[in-house]
């Protein structure tokens, strides 16, 4: 860890019965946020820090492409149908977020790949990523 990176002092406090035995998801979130700090730093695999990488080259993480969010009373929820609209807060053209494990790690915008599929060409690396909730 260098001087520049930052504690992970953004994680909520654990209860004493998963300090003992890591979950799943805390191991991955680990992983990622290693992985991330790699590719931001651009330390190259020479640098002693290929080993590090290789080692977590196998681990799945959820990736999540987050178009907006909406907040909506139960009473519209509950009359949603086929063909209902729900508006998002966030405009056409506005970069989406890409969130690996629940953590905003970078934004980008939406591309057509092939004949009918959907990618994201990533514009912006959230270095101090932050938890979303």
């Amino acid at each position: 860890m260098s001087d520049n990176d930052t504690p992970e002092s953004t994680q909520p406090p654990e209860t004493p019965e998963t300090e003992a035995q890591p979950t799943q998801d805390e191991a991955r979130a680990a992983a990622a946020e290693n992985l991330l700090h790699s590719l931001a730093s651009k330390q190259a695999a020479s640098d002693g820090d290929g080993q590090n990488v290789n080692a977590m080259l196998n681990v799945g993480l959820s990736v999540q492409i987050v178009l907006g969010q909406s907040r909506i009373p139960i009473s519209q929820l509950l009359n949603l149908s086929r063909g209902s609209v729900i508006e998002l807060e966030k405009k056409i053209g506005e970069p989406v977020d890409v969130v690996i494990n629940d953590r905003l790690v970078a934004r980008g915008d939406l591309v057509k790949v092939g004949e009918n599929r959907l990618g994201v060409t990533l514009t912006e690396i959230v270095k101090d990523y932050v938890p979303t909730r």
